[in-house]
């Protein structure tokens, strides 16, 4: 299997709006402007700032979000494949629009009532709109991946025909695997020239991430991405899994200050009220977190025998928890770090009373390993 041969990845994060889509997610003007400040300071490549024509909102977030970061990042608005759609984006200032229209038969039987040839007279007469008013397009074929490919390969070239600088293919209900992903995403690259292809997943199997660097690896130069994988139903590709991954795993460079992400994170669940769970790649409280004995002791002696990346690459921390599956090395560590220094006689004995406390069902905390520990210090 070939891979691609280019090394820089162009994150686009449409955190404000694919993310902000979500039920349940409606984030305040104010709001919008402190996340897209705080994406383009970590070095997000595009942001999504909104929907410009869907309310009045969107339209002056946008404005605003354009004026605070215009000069730091790439900064674009969605808009249907309609006149009036771009001309309210363009009214927002904007340079940078991304077009969209549906091309799977689905979607053009109950949702748009058109003709195949209906969408690629669509596609192209409102790219070349955008063009003609001087805008970076970026064209999406909704509903890719449930596209028939000979008809998707020719709506890309369509959108290319007319203009478009990049094409931008979405799995819109998740529907993709990782290997299929990849056989067609070099196929449209292997039509699209010198055009930036780019990739859009979403998560409803699991699979955003995996899907997105498949897509990376078969020669697309951008992917989308929210913070926290934020986004309708199961979500979008996690902006931190696709970084890191991207990074780590394929050696691909990014412009993405990798140590902001946990406090981006952070940032974005506590603005939407969206909580980041426990077990989340890369930004969970427990991503760097160890309780076993045997991965304690290892993590203690080289961290990189059970972490894969250090916690300070992303912002995180390592956390060393105690239970009935904790041994000596980590209790040690835990009392060593509060001025507890014990003989390996009584660390023992601390632990069994851990253990059993643990086996009661009851979490332990530092300040119970202290607790116990000063029952045994020598004065």
């Amino acid at each position: 299997m070939k891979g691609c041969v280019f090394s820089t990845v162009r994150i686009f994060d449409t955190t404000l709006r694919d993310g902000e889509q979500a039920p349940g997610i409606d984030l305040t003007v104010e709001q919008k402007v402190k996340i897209a400040r705080r994406l383009a300071d970590m070095g997000v490549d595009v942001i999504e700032a909104g929907f410009p024509a869907s309310s009045e909102g969107e339209f002056i977030a946008t404005k605003k979000i354009l004026e605070e970061i215009g000069d730091m990042t790439e900064v674009i608005g969605l808009s249907r494949a309609n006149k009036n759609d771009i001309d309210k984006t363009i009214q927002s200032g904007l340079g940078s629009i991304h077009v969209f229209i549906a091309t799977s038969d689905i979607h053009l039987k109950y949702k748009l009532r058109m003709t195949r040839e209906e969408v690629l007279d669509k596609i192209y007469e409102n790219v070349r709109y955008a063009k003609d008013h001087g805008m970076v397009v970026e064209y999406s074929p909704e509903d890719a991946t449930r596209t028939e490919e000979d008809f998707l390969l020719t709506a890309v070239k369509t959108a290319i025909d007319a203009g478009a600088d990049r094409i931008n293919i979405p799995d819109t209900v998740g529907t993709m695997q990782p290997f299929k992903f990849y056989d067609l995403i070099r196929k449209i690259v292997g039509v699209a020239g010198d055009k930036i292809i780019s990739v859009h997943c979403h998560n409803d199997f699991g699979l955003a991430t995996a899907n997105s660097l498949a897509g990376l690896f078969a020669g697309a130069r951008q992917v989308h991405v929210t913070v926290n994988g934020i986004g309708e139903r199961a979500g979008n590709a996690s902006l931190e899994e696709v970084v890191m991954g991207a990074k780590k795993l394929f050696g691909f460079n990014v412009n993405v200050k990798t140590w902001m992400l946990y406090e981006t994170s952070k940032m974005i669940s506590q603005m939407t009220g969206v909580p980041v769970p426990y077990f989340k790649a890369i930004v969970g409280d427990n991503a760097f977190g160890h309780e076993a004995g045997i991965h304690v002791h290892g993590v203690l002696e080289n961290p990189s025998t059970y972490e894969p990346l250090t916690p300070e690459e992303v912002g995180n921390f390592r956390r060393i928890e105690l239970g009935k599956h904790s041994g000596i090395h980590g209790l040690k560590k835990i009392l060593d770090d509060q001025g507890i220094y014990l003989d390996d006689i009584s660390l023992r004995e601390v632990l069994a009373e851990i253990k059993s406390m643990a086996d009661r069902g009851e979490k332990i905390t530092s300040e119970d390993a202290r607790r116990i520990a000063l029952k045994y210090v020598t004065h």
